[in-house]
């Protein structure tokens, strides 16, 4: 999926949800209807929290932020002050993970380092669409325009950066740029992965990203035509409003927390909103979260994908996620029950 983490939106905050379907069900739980909920370390979720209420606008969540921001018990808080909201829409839910590439590279072409990672030409944003990936990184609409970032040493991990929008790029020195989402060509995003499957080549259960680098490594020349599958190519910009220990900016343009952040559908769950996950499958957790960025991929009201930080660790970790499970909106009392469409038990 298209991360768009470094793509500024809208922070405002939605009551419940924007133009909800007619099916859609909320109910209003209890705190111990939560599995697992005591056991979980919620000031944590309490200081993801902190990141983003402050950018809210609507009256009620800005109370709620400056009562967060007197340090109260992180528990007791959520408590006294939210109601759980489970939103269904008869869709099963689903988990995927996410993370913040980081790749070895140079600020100037030489050896390995070959591989442009590019900001965005101004005939580009002029043009929607504008020339494919296969015409981009095969002709000369981008040599000389001095449009280069920097230089990295593997045109796969590049490709999975413009899939996940943002990153890290590690110099020789040991200094970082980080880059964020700067645009893009305007051509659809198609799947490398769903590709593999109709050629037969893996099944649905067996595609994720390491599969998917791995097999373009082993078949370089079938795989550089695979990469052309996709015609939609991202270009960057450089990030260097954020602290290099911080997470990437995600769609409320403020940095994400490392298993706190989880990027939902704003249709259904509102941006800046606690969110409990109870992830089923392997490496099974419950967890309160904080709704803090979207994905093209992530649509429907038990659709989620959980932030798992930096680096090559994260990036196996986040690949291997397509669980079950349950997810249930924190939401302010009086809006929890005014958004309701099943009588409280």
């Amino acid at each position: 999926m298209i991360r768009r983490l470094g793509a500024a939106i809208c922070v405002w905050l939605l009551a419940a949800a924007a133009s909800p379907a007619d099916d859609v069900n909320r109910t209003v739980l209890e705190f111990d209807d939560l599995r697992g909920w005591r056991l979980d370390n919620h000031q944590r979720a309490l200081d993801a929290f902190l990141v983003t209420c402050p950018d809210l606008r609507d009256p009620d969540w800005r109370s709620l932020c400056a009562l967060a921001q007197q340090k109260p018990e992180a528990r007791t808080f959520f408590e006294l002050f939210f109601r759980p909201v489970l939103i269904e829409n008869g869709t099963p839910a689903l988990f995927t993970g996410y993370f913040e590439p980081e790749l070895d590279g140079a600020r100037r072409p030489g050896g390995r380092f070959r591989y442009p990672v590019y900001r965005e030409p101004e005939i580009a944003k002029a043009s929607n669409p504008w020339l494919t990936r296969r015409e981009i990184e095969t002709g000369d609409a981008m040599h000389g325009k001095g449009l280069e970032i920097a230089w990295v040493d593997d045109p796969v991990e590049l490709f999975f950066l413009q899939i996940q929008g943002s990153g890290r790029i590690r110099l020789r020195d040991g200094s970082v740029i980080r880059v964020g989402y700067g645009g893009a060509n305007g051509h659809p995003y198609r799947s490398i992965g769903v590709e593999l499957v109709r050629r037969g080549i893996y099944t649905v259960h067996q595609v994720s990203a390491e599969v998917i680098k791995n097999w373009v490594r082993r078949h370089p020349e079938e795989g550089r035509e695979l990469l052309f599958h996709n015609p939609s190519y991202v270009f960057f910009r450089v990030v260097n409003t954020i602290p290099p220990d911080a997470g990437p900016l995600g769609a409320m343009n403020r940095s994400v927390t490392s298993k706190r952040t989880v990027a939902v559908d704003p249709a259904f769950v509102p941006l800046g909103a606690p969110v409990w996950v109870e992830k089923e499958g392997e490496h099974a957790f419950n967890r309160l979260m904080v709704a803090q960025d979207t994905g093209s991929a992530i649509k429907g009201p038990q659709r989620a994908d959980i932030f798992f930080g930096t680096g090559a660790g994260a990036g196996r970790a986040a690949g291997r996620l397509r669980d079950p499970g349950r997810m249930v909106v924190l939401l302010p009392i009086q809006r929890a029950f005014a958004s309701a469409t099943e009588p409280f038990q």
